[in-house]
Parts: C-alpha cells; structure tokens; sequence
C-alpha cells in the first residue's frame, strides 16, 4: 500500500472535529440523546421528546411517520460545537429492518457512541452493529444509558459488552445512585462527583466522591488503570511511581480505543438529563479526529495499488457519497470530504462513470433543515444538490482517478406483490420506485417474468410497510399488497421415450419431421437445468437440423405442464428420426421436438419443486424453544443448533411458501429480541397435498383465462 501524499502537517482545525454516529438496539434511547447533546451545545433552544406530548416530536426524527411511530425510519445529519470541538453527528436507526441506514453511516464516519439500555444490556441489534463497527473498523465510547429505570444495572451490561461482545470494556465513571435516586456519576479519571442539576441538567456541580462511594470508585479506577496502562509506557511508569496524571491516563485511554483494543463505557440517563455533558466530554477526549482514521482508495485501472488518503484540504479532492434523498428542491446527495476541498461552483467528476458535474449548491445539515456553506474541507460531512449518481459513487475533481470500497449491502430477506388500485396512478408508482430503490439499496423491485406481478423486497415487513405508507403519502399512490408467488418448478423423477412424426399438407410446401429420443432426470449435484445429447447417426436427422431440435426443447422449459412454471433438471436425448427432402425445415424440427418432448415429460413422471431457504435464527437461549417451535410449525428441518454466552443459533431449512409473515411470529414470540436471515439452499419436491392444492389452482386459473 502506497501513501497518496507525504505526511502533512496537522491543522489544528482538523484534530478539533468529530464524525460520530450514535448506534444501538431499537428504543435503547439513541434519538433522546441526540436531542440532549443537541441542547447542551445550544443547537437547539428547546427539549422534545421522542413520543412527547406536545405533539413536536425529537429534532431528529423530522418525518411524519418517525414522529407517529416513535421510531427512527432514516440516519439524520446534524453538527454542533462543543467548548471547541466541533461534532457532526448521525443518528442512525435501531431497528434490523433498517440496517443499512446504521451500515452507510458507519462506512463514512470516524468514530461512534455504541448506546445499551441499563435494563436490556447487550440486545440482538446491540450484536448487529457490534459487527458492523467492528466490520468498518470504527472506535467507539459505549453510553449505558436508563439508569433511571427500575432494574437498572451498569455492571451487568460491562459483563455482557465482554462475554456477549468480546470488547475490551471498562467503566470511565461510577453511577451515583441508581432507578429513581440517579443523582450524577463519578469520574474515575479525575476522581470527582458530578451533579447535575437545574430543569434540564444543565447546572454541573462538581464536588469531592461521596463517601460511602470511595472504595468502590478506588477499586473501579484500580481496573481501568491496570486495562489502560497496556496502551502507555508512560502510564505504567507513573503508576509505579506514585499516582499517575489525569493528561496521561486520558492519553492512554484514547490510544486504546484508536487501537480498537478498548472501549471506555460512560454512564447516565438522556432522558433525565445526567451525564450527557460528561460523555461530549469523552467524545471531545477519546474519540478520532479525521487524521486518527486511515482511509484508503484504489486507483481506476489499478485495483491493485491502495492509496492512503490525507486529510488535508490543498490536496485533489476525494468524497463519497454514502445517502441519498429526494428533496423538495431535487436530489439531494450527503458526502463525506476525505481529502482536498469542495467549493460552490467548482466541477467534479463521477470516478464510476466519469460525468461531470457542477456544484450550484453546498449544504451543512441540520436534520430536515440545511445551512448555505461556500466550501467543505477534507473531514466535513456536507450535501450537494442536483448531482445525480448513486450511493457508495466517489467524486473527485479530476486530477485523479480513484474510487473508494462503497459499503456492504445485505440481501433482502422478504418481498411482497404490489399493484395499483387505479391505473391512473401507475406513473406516481413508477416514480416512488425510482426513487427508492435509489435511495436504498436494501430495498429492490423486479417484474416477476412469470407472472407479471411487480414485485418489491426489502429487510422485513416493516421495512416494506414503511415504503408502501411513503408511497401513499408522498405520491397518492394506493397499494394492493399480496404474498408473492413462490417461484415453484417443475422436473422429472424417471426416464421416458419419445418418437413423434410431425406431418402438416397445406397446399404448396408441407411441413415433415420425425424427432425419437428419451428424457432423463439431471442430478441436482450436477447443478445443470438443461442437457441436449446428440446421438444421431447415419443421417437420420441432417446436421442443420439437430439445432433446431435443441431450439424446440429449450423452449418447452419455460412452461411446464403441471403448474405452468419452468422445468429444470432434464437431459434430452436424441437418437432416432426422420426428414423429408422438401418439407423438412428449420421450424417443423421445433415443432416436431416440441411435441416429443411433452410426449416424453408426461411419461416420466414428472413433479413440483419449490425453493428451500437456509435459515439462521439467532436469540436468547430463553426463547430457544419458541423458536425452534416456530421454525417446526413452517415445515422446517432443524441442521443444528448452538449456544454460546447466553445466545441460541438455530439453523434450519425451510420451504419459501411457509416463511412469509415469518419476522413478525418471531418477534412477537421472542419479545423482538430475536432476529433472522435467509437465503437460497435449494430445490426439493413439495409434498403431495400440497402438490395436488397447486395443480387444482392452475387448472381452475386455466378455464378462467380460457
């Protein structure tokens, strides 16, 4: 790996700015901390809350369906200064169904607040994002937050950070008080007692540790330090020497979570309004500046060579765009600077397709509200308008040719059919699928070739549920929602013969062929859909022929007897025949195969296939057995199960038919703390009852269109 530039100079300017995102399980209290970080930096003047009853709802979440639902649908930018560090932040959405919204702000940020409720601990989701901080190298402060709440335990959730998640945790602070005596916390680096006081907790009291709390707080500071001075020779030195520096242990805390080998864990209630400041502070203290992250890009035409991009604006520009939006005033595209400049009015190229385009306008965000900025510099994370590319694009000014990883895009689990109410509103339909299949990868639409249905997929049915509510709102666009129909097959279990003579007199050219073979199951090992097997000898059907009979085959896989879905898994043998030296052609050899091979697919006992999905569970091991009931009652074969720190991992095949509706059963039945994923393993036969169900609904579809 080659370094882009030589080592620059560090501007001061540079090191005081923190990208962090806020990540968590669904409702461990994200968006309610945002909101108070925003007040403490005097973003915003007033404090709303999430499902408050004044009816605003938190800054953050500014669409409709957020505030009505209590949830975050969509990652939100915003930027504060904190004594003089200046933060921009993303609060990114709790919920798995919207995982890509936590993927695309961890690929463009520097660091994060990880945010686990005092009761609920480590929570699936808590694993999910574990996995992408760790997937994306991102430090990370952990904020256990809910102190206030009954059952309330910090030194529970710094067992399950290191059990559960494998993270070197250690509590920075001490909680003073806990449920509905919470007062203030402990610092245990600079052995103080912080209160905090007044209506919003804005009056920070700083006193001497109390009492009854100093072995505690001594012994807490005794583990922290001995975690720490891993991370510091200078630190060690001192502890032998007599007491260590409160810069030096702040030193060596920060080099530990720049290593991403240790996670300090700050302590509070947003709600309440305790320990927010200290945690600014810890962001301020241990977090990466835009110079602490390495970020590499590849060269166009030489993957090979990785470049280490510098954080210095007089260099060529590079960002990424990461997030797209539809505004009121067009599309709106959220990049992150890495190098070089942006200035209103200059030109940047498209590094996926080398378009130019021409910067008319340049926004800090605020969540839905933006400011006008001239220029952004290397670490700032701004908008432009107008700028059409897609998410993961990188930009650079031309001068050179780089393009950035773009971010891991999961698979969609679920899909559903949809369809218009009124023909009318096709066009406003086309429209909001453009736009959000853009916007977000994780959400996909595709016209079903077999049965013409539009079809569109996403992480769960919320997921989905959400979109069709958008689609509703903001283009008057009213759905009929449906199961999609499962791609079945169709194949053959024995080998049959055909002989078939096709004879057609019309007056002038008739048409002659004789096609005589068999057809025979394929393997599913062999992994092929379709064979054609030329033994023909001795001329019986002429060399220019024995194409158009594979022609003829081929297109009677398309469409098979039973169901009317696709057949795969057959071999077609040809080994006798006749022709005609004037009537025989191309298209009588079609029709004479075509014919020969129903002759043959009929004989061979032929039967349905649908898809086996290989499905992972994972959940607490106290919902193992809702689980695996849930998983028996679709039909499933358990492959195996296992448990490890308290979470159960069940894997499974499960017909496709039967796991629609699956994400709701599970966590309604796991209290949502279970999650689960999916995809294709296979084809096997359905059973006979079922079977018989299918053909009886083809064969009465048939009359009907007949």
């Amino acid at each position: 790996m080659t370094s882009a530039t030589q080592a620059t100079k560090r501007d001061p300017k540079l090191e005081r700015i923190r990208n962090i995102g806020i990540s968590a399980h669904i409702d461990s209290g994200k968006t309610t901390l945002t909101e108070r970080i925003l007040f403490y930096t005097n973003k915003i003047h007033a404090i709303h809350e999430v499902r408050g009853k004044d009816g605003v709802g938190a800054t953050m979440d500014s669409m409709d369906l957020e505030r009505e639902r209590g949830i975050t649908i969509q990652s939100a930018a915003t930027y504060a200064t904190w004594k003089d560090i200046t933060i921009n932040i993303i609060d990114t959405p709790g919920h798995v169904d919207f995982t890509i919204e936590v993927e695309r702000s961890l690929r463009v940020l520097d660091s994060a607040i990880m945010v686990l409720c005092g009761v609920a601990g480590v929570q699936s989701q808590s694993i999910t994002v574990d996995r992408q901080m760790k997937r994306y190298n991102v430090p990370r402060v952990a904020f256990i937050n809910k102190l206030d709440r009954t059952g309330a335990n910090p030194w529970r959730v710094i067992e399950q950070l290191r059990e559960k998640l494998h993270l070197n945790a250690h509590a920075v602070q001490l909680p003073i008080g806990l449920e509905n005596d919470l007062k203030g916390v402990v610092d245990l680096v600079e052995m103080k007692a912080y209160y905090f006081e007044g209506p919003n907790g804005q009056d920070i009291k700083i006193t001497d540790i109390p009492e009854e709390l100093k072995d505690q707080a001594n012994e807490k500071r005794e583990a922290l330090l001995d975690a720490v001075s891993l991370f510091s020779d200078e630190l060690t030195e001192e502890m032998l020497e007599g007491t260590p520096s409160e810069a030096r242990v702040k030193e060596a805390i920060r080099r530990g979570v720049l290593a991403l080998k240790f996670v300090p864990v700050f302590m509070g209630s947003a709600f309440k309004n305790k320990g927010v400041q200290r945690l600014l502070d810890g962001v301020a203290d241990y977090l990466a500046s835009p110079y602490d992250v390495e970020n590499t890009a590849k060269e166009i035409g030489n993957e090979e060579n990785e470049l280490v991009l510098d954080s210095d604006p007089e260099k060529p520009l590079v960002c990424l765009a990461f997030k797209l939006e539809d505004g009121r005033y067009g599309q709106l595209t959220y990049v992150r600077v890495y190098q070089g400049r942006l200035e209103k009015g200059m030109t940047i190229y498209n590094s996926s397709n080398n378009k130019r385009h021409n910067i008319g306008r340049l926004v800090r965000m605020h969540s839905n509200e933006m400011e006008d900025i001239s220029k952004a510099e290397a670490g700032d994370i701004v908008a432009l308008f107008g700028i059409d590319c897609a998410s993961g694009d990188t930009f650079t000014d031309g001068k050179t040719k780089l393009t950035m990883e773009s971010m891991f895009v999961p698979n969609p689990v679920i899909s559903l059919t949809i369809e218009c109410k009124e023909s009318k509103q096709l066009p406003n339909l086309a429209k909001a699928l453009n736009r959000f299949t853009k916007e977000d990868p994780t959400f996909q639409t595709e016209i079903d070739k077999e049965s013409g249905q539009t079809i569109i997929k996403g992480m769960g049915e919320l997921h989905l549920e959400v979109y069709i509510e958008r689609m509703k709102r903001e283009y008057g666009v009213d759905l009929v929602t449906g199961a999609p129909q499962v791609a079945y097959r169709e194949t053959i279990t024995k080998s049959a013969e055909f002989d078939y003579t096709h004879k057609k007199q019309t007056g002038g050219q008739g048409q002659f062929s004789r096609v005589a073979g068999y057809i025979e199951p394929i393997p599913q090992e062999e992994g092929k859909d379709y064979e054609f097997v030329d033994k023909i000898v001795g001329g019986s059907i002429p060399r220019e022929y024995i194409g158009s009979c594979d022609k003829g085959f081929r297109s009677c896989l398309e469409r098979g007897s039973l169901i009317g879905f696709p057949i795969i898994g057959v071999r077609c043998v040809i080994n006798d025949g006749a022709y005609h030296d004037v009537d025989s052609s191309d298209m009588a050899f079609q029709i004479g195969a075509r014919y020969g091979f129903r002759q043959g697919f009929a004989k061979a006992a032929p039967i349905i296939l649908e898809p086996i999905m290989r499905v992972e569970v994972e959940g607490p091991t106290e919902f193992q057995g809702a689980i695996l009931a849930s998983v028996n009652q679709r039909r499933g074969m358990i492959l195996n199960t296992t448990e490890e720190n308290g979470y159960a991992k069940i894997e499974a095949e499960v017909p496709l038919a039967d796991m629609f509706g699956y994400s709701t059963v599970l966590r309604s039945s796991t209290q949502g703390k279970a999650e689960f994923a999916m995809e294709f393993s296979k084809y096997a036969p359905v059973p006979r009852n079922v079977a018989e169900e299918l053909m009886k609904k083809y064969k009465v579809n048939n009359k009907e269109e007949d």
